[in-house]
């Protein structure tokens, strides 16, 4: 009896170790599920992996849905994660002209994927342009949007601010000005790519760059960036309860803007520093950014 107990004991370990093994091997390109949301005319590709309820991760500039890799294999284990391509990105369409790039159609763009589910809510994850769309779906669209996680994206109000009154910062954004005033001319693979250490990653993301519009990139701050004079307005609060993580070596988005979140939001808020990651923190620190969202979702 004990040496079959010992047996069965081995068996289970070797297999557990091969299942780590395949899934640690495993890319999340031949796990996902390929969909697209019609809005009025746009395709809006999206991929999808598990089952539960709904969770949007929108990406940001320069990127496509592939940046959520590992968070969405981790969360896919509770929710059905859809992974957004934004329109001129990757395989979803890139209409023509700066009036198509208004936060307005970019957040009725994902208004349109969780209908495209059937779904009423989702949970909504955003980073970078995909983090302002996030903010501005749960200020104008509150009835949708469970909870909210913002990565890198410091709210509207406290960009506008610092852009004001903070010089490191107006310095920091003259990316933003130089994209506006140059458009497409100022954009190539080679710089949009630059931030992708893994040489195997990188490939993937050139490929999508390829497939992208560098004229649909340029049109979000021609459309949507703050320019001078910089004034605040007056937005909605937020209504759902936040979770912001944000990398503080962003050279582009400083962690002043931070200041003052919790003024603009009626629930709570948990705010999440890393010391050591930069702008694309969901994969400077995937563990870390993985670990915090699923302690946060199991409150």
């Amino acid at each position: 009896m004990l040496r079959v107990c010992l047996f069965l004991v081995l068996f289970a370990s070797v297999c557990w170790a091969q299942d780590t093994k395949t899934e640690a091997k495993s890319d999340i390109r031949d796990l996902v599920e390929h969909h697209y949301a019609d809005n009025n005319g746009v395709k809006i590709h999206y991929v999808s992996l598990g089952e539960g309820p709904l969770a949007v991760m929108i990406h940001g500039f320069p990127d496509f849905w592939y940046t959520w890799r590992d968070q969405m294999q981790a969360l896919s284990k509770n929710y059905r994660v859809v992974a957004v391509d934004l329109r001129g990105y990757n395989k979803s369409d890139a209409p023509k002209g700066v009036e198509q790039y208004t936060m307005e159609l970019l957040t009725s763009d994902i208004v349109a994927v969780i209908r495209n589910e059937k779904r009423e809510k989702a949970l909504i994850i955003g980073h970078d342009w995909g983090g302002s769309i996030s903010w501005s779906l749960a200020m104008f669209y509150p009835q949708i949007v469970e909870k909210l996680i913002i990565c890198n994206l410091p709210h509207p109000n406290g960009i506008i601010r610092e852009l004001k009154n903070n010089p490191q910062q107006h310095k920091n954004s003259e990316y933003a000005r130089k994209i506006q005033q140059l458009g497409a001319k100022s954009l190539s693979i080679e710089r949009l790519s630059y931030w992708v250490k893994d040489p195997e990653v990188k490939k993937v993301y050139v490929e999508a760059f390829k497939r992208s519009s560098f004229e649909a990139m340029a049109n979000y701050y021609k459309a949507n960036y703050p320019r001078e004079p910089y004034a605040t307005r007056e937005f909605p609060k937020v209504k759902c309860s936040v979770l912001m993580i944000h990398g503080l070596k962003d050279w582009a988005l400083l962690p002043g803007a931070l200041n003052d979140t919790w003024l603009w939001l009626e629930k709570d808020l948990t705010l999440v520093t890393v010391p050591d990651s930069s702008h694309f923190v969901q994969q400077d620190a995937s563990e870390t950014v993985t670990r915090t969202m699923k302690m946060w979702l199991s409150r």
